[in-house]
């Protein structure tokens, strides 16, 4: 599916490069700019001692579009965690396929 109005998404890659001293995985991180349609989702706050702000948007982009657990989203100016596994929708009947569904995530305070 193309978007005729589409929004330029900033496809933030990441792929394991190695471990630091403390064994934790060090990650190199390449972007690519996609179009894509953005969703602005939903957001919740709560305030335990602290504002926290929970942000769930979901990106559509373009079917086939490589995207990962581990990679991130730059859109609208700011950055978006994937939540989860992306969806690449596939219509069992036709073979249309509309694109690749990935929800997002971002906590803030």
């Amino acid at each position: 599916m193309t978007f005729p109005f589409a929004q330029t998404v900033t496809l933030v890659k990441r792929v394991k490069s190695g471990t630091d001293a403390l064994g934790n995985d060090v990650y190199t991180e390449s972007t690519t700019d996609v179009p894509g349609a953005f969703n602005p989702g939903t957001s919740a706050e709560l305030v335990q001692g602290q504002d926290v702000v929970t942000t769930q948007p979901t990106v559509f982009l373009p079917p086939g579009t490589d995207v990962s657990a581990i990679d991130a989203v730059d859109v609208a100016g700011q950055r978006f965690e994937v939540d989860g596994d992306p969806k690449d929708w596939r219509n069992p009947f036709t073979g249309w396929t509309p694109g690749v569904e990935v929800k997002l995530r971002r906590v803030t305070g």
